[in-house]
């Protein structure tokens, strides 16, 4: 049977986020590349940490994003931390640019996956934590992972 359409291939993902972050909302972003950064990408050769959002003009650009050169790709190569222009709706950046002059939040990449042939980002309008919060959710993290051992022990033991 043929593979669906549908498939979302994710090419990189910023773990940090999550645990650096609180994450409010969620924006989905097409993203403007160049022939050698698509065909590095599907080789898996991203990287999103340090990575970032910032609206200029109207317009979301994606920084510090690293696409490693294509090794294929002669003196028409990318620059691989240039800076790239995501696509968003007018009413998604306008809603954007409100959630982020609030004090504390800015636009973090979560992840970026490849569907129906083309590039997407995961964009986040997170708010940053402090140690004693990172601290907390490691403990909860921690006291889940107990709890589903005990209860797995106790059912198939």
């Amino acid at each position: 049977m043929a593979k669906p359409k549908t498939d979302d291939n994710v090419v990189a993902q910023n773990k940090k986020a999550r645990h650096d972050y609180f994450i409010e909302e969620t924006f989905e972003a097409g993203m403007v590349l160049q022939g050698t950064e698509i065909k590095s990408m599907r080789a898996g050769r991203m990287n999103l940490k340090d990575s970032f959002a910032r609206i200029r003009n109207g317009e979301v650009y994606l920084h510090n994003a690293h696409i490693a050169e294509y090794e294929q790709g002669n003196r028409f190569n990318h620059e691989p931390t240039r800076a790239r222009k995501l696509l968003l709706k007018k009413k998604e950046i306008s809603q954007l640019i409100g959630q982020t002059q609030q004090q504390g939040y800015s636009l973090v990449p979560l992840k970026v996956y490849i569907k129906n042939g083309f590039a997407k980002v995961l964009l986040g309008v997170a708010k940053g934590k402090k140690n004693y919060d990172k601290r907390e959710t490691l403990r909860r993290q921690d006291a889940k992972r107990e709890v589903d051992r005990a209860l797995k022990e106790r059912f198939n033991g």
